[in-house]
Formats: C-alpha cells, sequence, structure tokens
C-alpha cells in the first residue's frame, strides 16, 4: 500500500525521521507526533506505514517527486502551536520534544514573530484553560533552555 504524497505527509515524515534518529520513539515524542499526524491530516493507518517507510522497510513516496513540500504554507503556525502545547502538557519538556519541536519548526519556516505570537496565544489561554499556569511556567523553562 502506497501512500500518497501530501505536504502533511511530507512534514510527519520528516518529524518521524527526525524522531528516528537514535531508533527509539519516546513516549514524549510519540504524543507530539500523535498531535502532528491529527493536525497534518495523516491517517493513523499510515502512521505505521510511514514508520516502516523510515526504518527503510518500504518505498518513500516522496523519492522521485520533484514537488517541494518544504517552507511556510497556511495554517503552519497552528500545527506548531499545536505541537508546542502537547509538548507543554506533560510534565517536563524533554530533549527529545525540544529537538521534534526545533525540527518542525524549521520545515514550516515558522518564524521569530510567529513563535511570538504562538507564546502570547497560550499566554491569553492561560486564565481559562486549566492547565494554563502549568503551561507557562513550562514554556518559560522551555524559551530559557531552547530559546528561539
Amino acid at each position: 500500500m502506497a501512500l500518497e504524497p501530501s505536504r502533511g505527509l511530507y512534514l510527519y515524515l520528516r518529524t518521524l525521521t527526525s524522531a528516528m534518529d537514535d531508533s527509539i520513539i519516546t513516549d514524549d515524542e510519540a504524543n507530539i507526533l500523535h498531535v502532528l499526524a491529527l493536525a497534518l491530516g495523516v491517517h493513523p493507518s499510515d502512521t505505521a506505514f510511514c514508520l516502516a517507510v523510515v526504518r527503510g522497510e518500504e518505498t518513500n513516496p516522496f523519492d522521485g517527486t520533484e514537488f517541494d513540500y518544504s517552507g511556510h504554507h497556511t495554517g503552519d503556525v497552528t500545527i506548531y502551536q499545536s505541537a508546542l502545547i502537547a509538548a507543554l502538557d506533560d510534565e517536563v519538556i524533554s530533549e527529545d520534544e525540544w529537538s521534534l519541536l526545533t525540527t518542525l519548526r524549521t520545515f514550516i519556516g515558522i518564524q521569530e514573530d510567529q513563535h511570538v505570537m504562538i507564546e502570547e496565544a497560550i499566554q491569553a489561554m492561560a486564565d481559562i484553560d486549566s492547565n494554563g499556569v502549568r503551561r507557562l511556567e513550562r514554556l518559560k523553562r522551555f524559551n530559557t533552555v531552547c530559546p528561539y
């Protein structure tokens, strides 16, 4: 079963490849990858095939494709915000999560001003969200350790 090339699939595969650099997908990475799959429209049944592609067991659907799926597109800020919130919602942002967020930010071309806008949205939600205060604490730590 070959996957149909799409931008969502491209970003998911690139991020999954980054997660597999150490040949292990941690729980933190799995959480972000799950959020990304939903945000990017990658069907849950396709994620196992994507893992086989990354492991070299299946053909990459982007081999020989001339279309450039990289760069910034409409909706990218929301995708990055979803991944960042997923990372902030567990107790600690791990190095694996930092790496995936940095990889995703690079692939989709999130600029510093867009990252600041996302932080402001997260701060604005803090008062109405039950996880808001803890999320802000982790966001401050994230920005200290992994500044834009």
